[in-house]
């Protein structure tokens, strides 16, 4: 052993290095962070340790920023504050015994109180959807409330924006809020910020990753809710991003894939609360509050469905949308049904769903035959053979059409709809909204759309499954690996 070799320092002082990193990561990593996670980043650090540790200092922290995260905090206080002294109209009787603790569990976590008397319908069509919202907006007398993870102006979109244009020349305030890393460098950008501008919009982007501007946080968090509120009296949200149906992608055009999705239409009490993630998000992104806006204001709508609005994302202590589907499973008694384009479920949320089918629940998961994501494709695929083993019903909406709807049916009496999947990245990454919903009429409207889903896709058998060549299942296995950091 020659101690006078650079060679023998250099490699010494690597092997080091390298065991150092190794116990640090195994001491710091699982702490307060899932086992899925947590193995996930050990599996990385450990087998391209120098890739591994960047990434894991660049997008590790799964967290905003402490500023941002105090900001939720007084934003949660704020709301907590004013709904306390708020009457949310009039409750349906004879809820679940199970109805009201899960309630009382999502306003614990930061969700909105649950409003009584509201209106709420389904949009199923994807363009109707857009010109329903902009015939919303030429009514508009006082604001417009515009919040969507993806803005884009196109020939689909042009009637939406020339409503705004319309309401903006009456003197309206339109405020628009986009997420900064979903649009900024993807086509029809520059167009709609100029659009946006030229109309006179107070337009802001969500999450910025803007260093010589101060705003610096984790680059893979995004703001993907999507909802608009006009002057406090109506508001749409569910999963449809203001785009044409191709989301102008190149790669969307030449495969031919267009978006199916979902909105609601609200009226009523609720309203105020999806103005209440409006206005939260445009603090956290402006450090101001619009004046003249009373979200204490409330009117009873055009039916008495009971909705409470669940914001969820990075900003809160836990997986507020995880918990909340997580108690619906286990309060199922007879149905569920879950729509979502990417179902990449955690243990806990696996275990439900199988535990549901035990029980004697039929359940059953509608997803895309394609996807636009290769590496969340092929790791929800990984979990159709537990899933089918188990008695889950599969649906496989046909392609070139990506099924980007997000609900949740139980039984014949509660509904969840928003822009939430039910993948890791929805329940940690992403600033979600969901509305969860009571009402036999309601969950119909949505069983009805279910029906049109299920009638246009064909069925994933086990036998078919278990036919997949080695060279997929090998892809699947090895995206699952990385489902906890996706």
């Amino acid at each position: 052993m020659n101690f006078e070799n650079p060679a023998w320092w250099v490699v010494t002082a690597y092997a080091i290095v390298d065991i150092t990193v190794r116990v640090i990561a195994i001491i710091t990593i699982p702490r307060n962070r899932r086992p899925t996670s947590a193995m996930a980043w050990l599996l990385a650090i450990f087998f391209i340790p120098v890739v591994g540790v960047l990434l894991f200092l660049l997008i590790g922290n799964p967290k905003l920023p402490r500023a941002r995260r105090r900001k939720q905090q007084r934003i949660n206080e704020y709301i907590g504050d004013t709904a306390s002294h708020l009457h949310f109209g009039t409750l349906r009787p004879n809820a679940p015994e199970w109805f009201p603790p899960l309630v009382t569990m999502s306003q614990s976590m930061g969700a909105l109180p649950l409003a009584g008397d509201n209106g709420a319908h389904l949009i199923s069509d994807y363009q109707r959807s857009i010109d329903e919202m902009a015939d919303a907006i030429r009514g508009a007398r006082e604001y417009v409330h515009v919040e969507f993870y993806i803005l884009q102006s196109d020939a689909s979109t042009d009637g939406f924006f020339r409503a705004m244009e319309e309401a903006a020349a009456r003197g309206v305030p339109v405020r628009v809020l986009l997420d900064y890393w979903a649009n900024r460098w993807k086509p029809k950008y520059r167009e709609t910020v100029r659009r946006l501008d030229a109309m006179g919009a107070d337009w802001h982007l969500m999450l910025p990753v803007q260093p010589l501007r101060g705003r610096i946080q984790r680059p893979d968090l995004r703001n993907h809710r999507k909802l608009l509120v006009v002057d406090g009296r109506v508001g749409f949200l569910g999963s449809q991003n203001i785009t044409d149906s191709s989301y102008n992608l190149p790669k969307n055009i030449k495969r031919g894939l267009h978006w199916v999705d979902l909105m609601v239409r609200v009226d009523g009490p609720v309203v105020s609360s999806v103005n209440a993630v409006f206005l939260s998000d445009y603090y956290a992104e402006t450090d101001t509050v619009p004046e003249g806006i009373d979200i204490t204001h409330v009117e009873p709508g055009s039916g008495d469905l009971d909705c409470q609005i669940v914001p969820s994302g990075p900003g809160f202590e836990v997986e507020n949308n995880l918990r909340l589907f997580l108690a619906l499973l286990y309060a199922a008694k007879r149905q569920i049904m879950i729509v979502s384009p990417y179902f990449v479920p955690d243990e806990a949320l696996l275990l439900a769903v199988t535990a549901a089918v035990d029980r004697g629940v039929q359940v059953e998961v509608f997803v895309s035959e394609e996807g636009d994501q290769a590496i969340v494709f092929h790791a929800q695929r990984s979990y159709y053979e537990a899933l089918l083993k188990a008695g889950v019903r599969i649906w496989m909406y046909p392609k070139p059409y990506i099924l980007h709807t997000k609900s949740l049916t139980i039984d014949d009496q509660v509904a969840v709809i928003g822009s939430s999947n039910m993948d890791m990245r929805s329940f940690g990454l992403n600033m979600e909204v969901s509305m969860l919903v009571r009402g036999e009429e309601f969950v119909a409207e949505v069983r009805s759309v279910e029906d049109e889903y299920r009638a246009l896709s064909r069925e994933l058998t086990l036998e078919e499954w278990m036919q997949q060549p080695l060279r997929s299942t090998v892809l699947d296995n090895l995206a699952r690996l990385t489902s906890a950091l996706q």
